[in-house]
Formats: structure tokens, C-alpha cells, sequence
């Protein structure tokens, strides 16, 4: 995967948000994070580098970037926290007021047309049948109306943690789907399983707000 593009782009909008939460949520002193960032500069291009490109369709490409990122920063550093001080760093990280933004203007389409169409068309494409660094995914409608599940049999963020030694922090980053449902304000996110802890497969689960 090329650099210029996406890669960049995100690295400018979250690099000080990652550095500056170091400190605010981790702990680390302002020496500490200052190296971390630094060091987490060329990692993260390094693993940009490892990833092919995707598909046109494959929605997912902004995903693998977000962990190429968290990932760069979590080998950048000397002491690694508990995975849940790593779930709360990656969530304040992440979580910016642009991200929060986007998150809003995402909840206003979600259940819309437009949102099954892209679902529907995101599990016919089975971008990790070709690129292992993508996902695999069915749609799956509740009978009730309520929402529906987007079942994961392939997890792109769990074949490259895995690939660099940090597959026991992938939960930090899946607890993102609850921070970003929420901030959406138009479902309520559920989840019964993870390929990271051992179930049978993702489930991603939007339930309708005001829905049981």
C-alpha cells in the first residue's frame, strides 16, 4: 500500500491526538511520549508498506490503516500497558471532535437505503478471499426490524496484529465499535463474540434506538 493517500492523510489527523494521549491516559512523561511518537513515525510506514492495496470497493481500507497506526505506536513503546489502559488510550485517541463529527453524520444514514445497499454489496465482495488483510462479512437483517448484524468470519486487524506480536491487544481496538455506535446516537451496538477471543466468528450487531 502506497503512503501518499489515505495513510498520510490519517497520520496528520490523528498523530497528535495518539502523542498527546500517551500522556493524558497511559501516564507516560512528555520525554516518553515524544519518543514514542517519533519512533511510531517510520514504524507506521514500515507496515503501510507490508499491506497490499485494496480493492475500490473494499470499505475497509480505512480500518487496517487505523491499526496500522495504533499498532505502530503500541511497538513503539517501552513498557506496554494492560490491555485495558490500551482500550481507553486507543478510544481518546481515536475519538477527536472531527471523529465525532463524522460519527454523528454516520448515525443520520444508518438503517437508510443507502447503508443496506452498502452492506448488502460489502459481503457480496469477500475482499479477504484475495487480500488477507481485509474482511469477510455477512449481512444479516433482524427478522424483528430492529437493525441488523454484520457477521465477520475474517478480521483483517487480526491477521496483521497477529503478524506483528500484538495479537493480544486487538480487543482494544474492537472496543472502538461501541465508542463509535454510541457517538453516532442512532443504534445501540451489541456483540456476543470475537475472532480474538476465541468465538466462532465477529458479531457486529446494530440495534435500532428504542428498540429492545
Amino acid at each position: 500500500m502506497k503512503y501518499a493517500g489515505m495513510p498520510m492523510g490519517m497520520w496528520m489527523l490523528f498523530r497528535s491526538s495518539f502523542r498527546e494521549h500517551l500522556v493524558s491516559v497511559l501516564g507516560f512523561s512528555k520525554g516518553e511520549a515524544k519518543r514514542v511518537s517519533a519512533a511510531a513515525r517510520p514504524k507506521y510506514r514500515q507496515i503501510i508498506a507490508i499491506l497490499p492495496e485494496f480493492e475500490k470497493a473494499d470499505r475497509f481500507k480505512i480500518n487496517i490503516v487505523n491499526c496500522a497506526m495504533f499498532s505502530a505506536f503500541v511497538v513503539s513503546m517501552e513498557r506496554k500497558p494492560s490491555v485495558e489502559k490500551l482500550t481507553d488510550y486507543y478510544a481518546a485517541a481515536m475519538m477527536t471532535a472531527p471523529m465525532r463529527f463524522f460519527c454523528r453524520m454516520m448515525g443520520r444514514k444508518k438503517f437508510s437505503a443507502q447503508d443496506i445497499r452498502g452492506m448488502q454489496a460489502t459481503a457480496v465482495l469477500r475482499a479477504a478471499d484475495r487480500n488477507p488483510y481485509s474482511w469477510n462479512m455477512e449481512f444479516l437483517p433482524y427478522a424483528d426490524g430492529s437493525g441488523y448484524e454484520a457477521r465477520f468470519s475474517q478480521c483483517g486487524i487480526c491477521a496483521l496484529m497477529k503478524e506483528l506480536g500484538l495479537y493480544a491487544y486487538v480487543p482494544a481496538m474492537c472496543h472502538l465499535d461501541y465508542t463509535m455506535a454510541e457517538a453516532g446516537g442512532a443504534c445501540n451496538f451489541v456483540r456476543a463474540y470475537t475472532l480474538a477471543s476465541g468465538g466462532p466468528y465477529c458479531d457486529c450487531g446494530y440495534k435500532k434506538k428504542g428498540r429492545a
